[in-house]
């Protein structure tokens, strides 16, 4: 217990220790955080009429946002996989920094959730025993359950790893590895079970594919190794931590590959909409080129088309294998994917209604502030664990013990390499 007490103490000390480069960024995202605060207040004092959200357009950016990010989340398997089942070296060293980023975005995921509950006060109603859960019959249920699964998984997975490498002790396999691999399906999981709730709302005909969940993992496999590429050269620019090109370069082919069979899965989904020309396909024509002379989601869409196709191509050329290159289709991509997969499949689902109406959405400035303030929380989680995490791989930050165990220990990569 005073090991866990030394570690918590210590850590603590650990986040408030920084250059000035550091203090600013942690100044910008906590004051951005506290803007989507008092937004988040207002919108809890006036209800949902301060957002653009309508009786006919029940879920717009806060919904987006989860979409998205639940399919980061699950990217995380994409590291987990090579090093825990092949066993492959060259991710050994950047796979808590994925599992950690998991673990952050899911808490955004949560608060997007929240702050889209017109009374968050209700939210008791979906406690087991206290409200009525409706499992296994809701998905919303089952939502609930694979989402705060997963972080406790990998929370308790990193915390472990990074706990053993502080006191400078070999993890056991048999404290760990189970959750690895249930937290392997799990990832899978998160996502389907989110594509499933679309899916199964057979009022919203946009939604009725049975490959929407294909599509989600395969966007979540492009955009979530993407952001881990523009994440791990930050961190290697600084800090000592070490991550070596060829981890990068192997991440890059997992979001070339994800990246082909997204536009496949797209490509798809068009032909069904647009050759078949059925009575459903109002939606899809509302989102692509209007309707009746309503053309709100037209630019993002096409903007969207542009960005993935520009990041295909990128990434197709041996021009990627620069980094600088690979950057820039990484930039494009997640941009492709946020509006394709938010404002691209959610809203229009609602246009036009069951009764023919068409209301268009178009998101307030409350909902934008709450939004980057999710956004900016969320990173401002993901360098606090980092800021904890990354001393303690390189060795900086041990139990001062002084044991024989602690200084035969690597110095880089430590609580992945022990593990094997």
């Amino acid at each position: 217990m005073s090991d866990l007490i030394g570690f918590v103490r210590r850590s603590a000390a650990e986040l408030l220790d920084g250059d000035w480069r550091y203090v600013l960024w942690l100044s910008f995202l906590f004051a951005v955080s506290l803007v989507g605060l008092n937004a988040y207040c207002r919108q809890l004092v006036h209800g949902l009429t301060v957002t653009g959200m309508t009786d006919q357009v029940s879920w717009g950016l806060y919904i987006a946002n989860f979409t998205f990010l639940v399919g980061m989340a699950a990217a995380a398997v994409m590291l987990v996989i090579p090093v825990y089942v092949y066993e492959d070296e060259v991710l050994h060293d950047v796979v808590i920094l994925g599992e950690l980023l998991a673990v952050a975005v899911i808490v955004m995921c949560l608060l997007f959730v929240t702050v889209d509950l017109g009374r968050p006060d209700r939210f008791w109603h979906m406690i087991p025993g206290i409200g009525k859960f409706n499992w296994p019959i809701s998905m919303l249920s089952w939502d609930v359950i694979v989402l705060n699964g997963y972080l406790a998984l990998n929370a308790y997975i990193c915390g472990y790893l990074i706990y053993m490498a502080y006191l400078g002790q070999k993890p056991k396999k048999l404290w760990y590895l189970p959750a690895v691999f249930l937290a392997i399906f799990w990832a899978i999981s998160i996502h389907t079970v989110t594509a499933f709730l679309y899916v199964g709302l057979g009022g919203r005909p946009f939604w009725n594919s049975a490959i929407v969940a294909p599509r989600f993992l395969a966007s979540a496999f492009t955009a979530g190794p993407g952001f881990l590429i523009l994440s791990l050269q930050i961190i290697r620019r600084v800090s000592p931590y070490k991550i070596s090109d060829k981890a990068l370069f192997m991440l890059r082919s997992i979001v070339q590959v994800s990246m082909v069979i997204n536009v496949f899965l797209l490509f798809c989904e068009l032909f069904k909409e647009f050759y078949t020309d059925s009575a459903h396909v109002a939606s899809a024509k509302y989102l692509f080129f209007g309707l009746h002379g309503h053309h709100g989601l037209v630019p993002w869409i096409w903007t969207a088309m542009g960005l993935d196709a520009a990041a295909l191509v990128l990434l197709m050329l041996p021009l990627s294998r620069s980094l600088k290159y690979l950057d820039l289709a990484c930039l494009l991509a997640i941009a492709g994917i946020w509006i394709e997969k938010g404002m691209g499949l959610v809203i229009p689902a609602f246009i036009p209604t069951q009764l023919g109406e068409i209301v268009e959405y178009s998101p307030t400035r409350t909902e934008w502030f709450i939004t980057w303030g999710i956004w900016a929380f969320g990173i401002l989680l993901y360098t606090l664990l980092l800021k904890v995490a990354i001393p303690v791989l390189t060795g900086r930050l041990r139990r001062s013990s002084g044991s024989a165990a602690a200084e035969t220990l690597q110095e880089s990569g430590v609580a992945c390499r022990s593990s094997h």
